[in-house]
This record gives structure tokens, C-alpha cells and sequence, in this order.
């Protein structure tokens, strides 16, 4: 791979029968192109929770993903209602997802501190009422 590979995701509002499949169709690509099976699971598990939070929290959005050989970088841009307080979500186990989110098995508040955990660097900009851009990077 010589040039960055650049993939564009748009994810649906509430609609958890397709959530997953964004970071579904990276993990494949990422297997494809022969990267690490570590950065692949980093990659995997990292992107799969921010897109179940677009899903849950806020109305959808675009991921993109530029793939290079020195990184993967993944950026989600939501138009939902911002995050109150970051410090407060990055706790393991808080969370504002409701009840009926839950009963399916979503919303435990490990979303943003799971991403953290399985990425090199992640970046937070968020602003009430307007949206939250998270950029997130896995090294190869």
C-alpha cells in the first residue's frame, strides 16, 4: 500500500440491526491488505463502540476511515447533542443511554473508555447542541 485508502461509512439513527456493520466491512479490508491481526482487533473493537454510541446517542453520522501504512485513522463526526461533560463519560459504567437501549444490550457506559483503551490517540470536540467530532488512531 503506497497511498492512503480512504473508506466513508454513513451510520443510521436508532437503527441497531445495521450497527456494527461499518466496522465490520474495515476489519475484512484491514485483513485484506495484510495488516497486523492486533491493530485489526484494536481497530475492530475501538470503531464498533463509537459507532454504537452514533447509533444510540446521536442521530447517526459519517466515519471515515484513512488507512496509511504508518496508521489507521478513524474519524466520527456526529450532528447529535454533544457530550455535557467528557470527563464524567470517559468513566467506566456512566452512561445516558435509556432504558429500552439497554433491554438489547447496549449502553453499559464502557463505550468511550473502550475506545481509549484499544487506540494509540484519541481526540474528543464536542459542542452542546451541535455535535461531536472523535478522531481515533491505531498505529501499525
Amino acid at each position: 500500500m503506497d497511498e492512503a485508502i480512504v473508506l466513508k461509512y454513513d451510520i443510521s439513527p436508532d437503527d441497531f440491526t445495521r450497527a456494527g456493520e461499518a466496522s465490520s466491512d474495515v476489519k475484512g479490508k484491514l485483513k485484506q491488505l495484510g495488516v497486523s491481526p492486533e491493530a485489526i482487533r484494536k481497530v475492530a473493537i475501538a470503531m464498533y463502540e463509537g459507532e454504537i454510541n452514533m447509533v444510540i446517542h446521536a442521530n447517526g453520522g459519517e466515519i471515515t476511515v484513512e488507512i496509511t501504512p504508518v496508521d489507521i485513522k478513524m474519524v466520527l463526526a456526529d450532528v447529535g447533542p454533544g457530550i455535557p461533560d467528557v470527563e464524567q463519560a470517559m468513566k467506566a459504567g456512566y452512561s445516558t443511554a435509556p432504558d429500552e437501549v439497554r433491554s438489547l444490550g447496549f449502553g453499559a457506559g464502557m463505550g468511550l473508555p473502550n475506545m481509549k483503551k484499544y487506540t494509540d490517540d484519541m481526540a474528543i470536540e464536542t459542542k452542546l447542541g451541535v455535535g461531536t467530532t472523535i478522531t481515533m488512531i491505531v498505529k501499525m
